[in-house]
């Protein structure tokens, strides 16, 4: 699949728009500069989800709000709960940089963040940049970025509750409280989920899960989780914010060795912001992360990871008129580990320094940025990124984007006995980027295709059972989103082709568990007090190892859900999941649920 035909369908298709949901007002983001713009302003391909997107699908966890994002493949080990990877444009699952209310989030041995731990009722909304975001952001960015914003609060005394049950013996809850006056906010907020489950896997001692289970087996999921966030804006142009978001979640799973887990994770943070002149406005932010993971045979336990990510970074963003912003800032990172298994090395820091101009020059809009790190055990990195638009019309305009990125390996990668190479170097890509953006009355428009070539790829050599340096891969990929309105009904379209190719041996393969092509399609409409809503996503099949022996099929999957606004801030829901009941797997072996249905009660003053 060459770039310029992958250009050649998207135009043909006439597609797309920037944002996830079809908004009149296009929504503010920080994630793709660091400062604050528009999705019509910026130059990356963006998908923005906002706390009414979350209610208005209906969503229950990270893996069912995003499935279908535009460049997102997701694998899932067995349903609510199990281990869930994001694949963000055909790269690894450790590519992707994963930001907590702008605190770095993610384990350091597995160098993957939990989503499947993370409650949607906790979250206020999701940024998802896509390409590579090193210039800015240091390691891990290769695919992109994902930042996670909690519930911020302000305005009136705001009580909140909501109550849930379906399916698979599931259930939720959450009760929330907000408010904070003109100038200060706070968010108060708990939320539970638990589900009896199904068997998550059908595989056997040679496959799979490595054991056989009995169909009749249930592997459950429960969660408990709150968030806590203050601030407030003085009148000296100072702003203090702190945040905290803790989640513990109990998962059972089907393993010869590993059949039981429980996972605590908690992110703190406090950020200050402060202009001592009206061009010049400084942010300053820290905090930590902690993932504390316990695995147990039935009740027997067996090991324990510790992982900690101290984050500080300082800001300065210098506004020099209209049409120029500079940004230059340092940060510093200490990645920790605690276990029951002997690391040869605990701890690595990181120390970078960055910088970042915007400029917008007549029809011209610019965007450069520079990076040096300096990693404690791999010496100093450069990364840059170069990023121009030319508005064509008022309406039309065209993007192109280059980026190099790196990634240093996990702990995991490099010490984990048995399985480890110390002598591992880091990963490097470089990707290129072109896309269009445009709207008109029938909608909004957008298309981006790129090519990402990504260097000393992290590969398990079958021979010697240890990661090693062997892979060389080449990604090209279209991704487009169409919006618009039609008698009454909202519409929005993604589409995602995709090339992910391991060109490491003499003849090619599919990189695993990617889906080439992925097309979804969400319609609303809302009649007075009611609400109907329906999704379909397909996907076509994957491969679930590198040498491409086993296949999965592709799927359908068609959603329906219904909303009635029964009395003054009460509102009942009604989501019907996998209408066909279609049998599919994103991870050879692992069940996904059946036709299902879930009913929430929701109170909002």
């Amino acid at each position: 699949m060459k770039t310029i035909s992958l250009l050649g369908v998207g135009l043909s298709l006439g597609i797309t728009a920037p944002v996830f949901a079809n908004n009149i007002q296009a929504p503010v983001i920080v994630t793709a500069t660091r400062t604050a713009q528009t999705t019509d302003e910026t130059l990356a391909s963006v998908s923005v989800i906002t706390r009414a997107d979350i209610e208005r699908l209906q969503a229950r966890s990270m893996e069912d709000l995003l499935r279908g994002i535009p460049g997102l493949n997701i694998a899932n080990s067995g349903g609510p709960g199990k281990q869930t990877s994001f694949f963000l444009r055909g790269t690894e699952a450790d590519h992707v940089l994963v930001l907590i209310d702008g605190i770095k989030a993610g384990s350091v041995t597995s160098g993957t963040t939990s989503f499947e731990n993370l409650p949607l009722d906790q979250i206020d909304r999701i940024e998802i940049i896509r390409g590579p975001r090193s210039s800015l952001y240091g390691s891990e960015a290769i695919g992109g970025v994902i930042q996670i914003f909690t519930r911020k609060g302000g305005g009136k005394l705001k009580p909140s509750l909501s109550m849930g049950g379906g399916s698979y013996r599931s259930i939720n809850g959450s009760v929330g409280l907000s408010g904070g006056g003109e100038k200060g906010w706070f968010n108060l907020n708990a939320s539970g989920i638990g589900t009896r489950g199904f068997n998550a896997c059908t595989g056997s001692e040679s496959a799979g899960c490595f054991i056989t289970e009995p169909e009749n087996d249930k592997d459950g999921y429960r969660n408990l989780a709150g968030t806590l966030r203050a601030g407030y804006r003085f009148d000296n142009r100072l702003e203090v914010d702190a945040h905290l978001l803790h989640s513990a979640g109990e998962t059972q799973f089907d393993g010869s060795f590993i059949n039981r887990s429980k996972v605590i994770q908690q992110t703190f943070g406090g950020s200050l912001r402060y202009s001592p002149f009206a061009f010049w406005h400084l942010n300053m932010t820290g905090g930590r992360s902690f993932e504390k993971l316990d695995s147990f045979n039935r009740n027997i336990f067996v090991s324990q990871f510790d992982t900690v990510r101290d984050s500080l970074f300082l800001q300065n963003n210098f506004s020099i008129n209209q049409q120029h912003v500079l940004t230059a800032g340092v940060d510093y990172l200490n990645d920790q580990i605690r276990s029951t298994i002997d690391f040869t090395e605990t701890s690595r820091k990181n120390w970078g320094i960055f910088a970042q101009h915007q400029a917008a020059i007549a029809a011209h809009n610019m965007q450069f940025s520079l990076r040096w790190d300096h990693n404690e055990q791999f010496g100093n990195w450069l990364t840059g990124g170069l990023s121009w638009g030319y508005a064509i019309t008022q309406y039309l305009r065209l993007n192109a984007n280059f980026g190099n990125a790196f990634r240093a390996p996990t702990f995991n990668e490099l010490y984990f006995p048995g399985s480890n190479n110390p002598n591992l170097r880091p990963e490097e890509s470089r990707s290129f980027e072109i896309g269009v953006t445009g709207s008109s009355r029938l909608g909004k428009l957008s298309l981006n295709v790129y090519e990402t070539h990504i260097s000393n790829m992290i590969a398990f050599d079958a021979t010697t059972f240890t990661p090693t340096n062997i892979g060389q891969a080449r990604i090209q990929g279209l991704e487009s989103v169409f919006s618009t309105q039609l008698i009454g009904w909202s519409f929005v379209a993604n589409l995602t082709l995709l090339n992910p190719e391991n060109t490491s041996s003499s003849e090619d393969k599919v990189l695993p568990r990617r889906a080439k092509h992925i097309f979804r399609i969400d319609t609303d409409r809302q009649f007075s007090k009611y609400r109907l809503g329906a999704s379909f996503l397909a996907e076509s099949k994957r491969f679930d190892d590198l040498a491409n022996n086993h296949p999965i099929n592709g799927y359908t999957r068609v959603d329906l859900r219904a909303e009635y606004a029964f009395a003054k801030n009460w509102r009942l829901q009604a989501r019907l999941e996998n209408l066909f009941n279609e049998h599919y797997e994103t991870a050879a072996f692992f069940n996904q649920p059946g036709r299902n249905i879930f009913f929430t009660i929701r109170y909002q003053s």
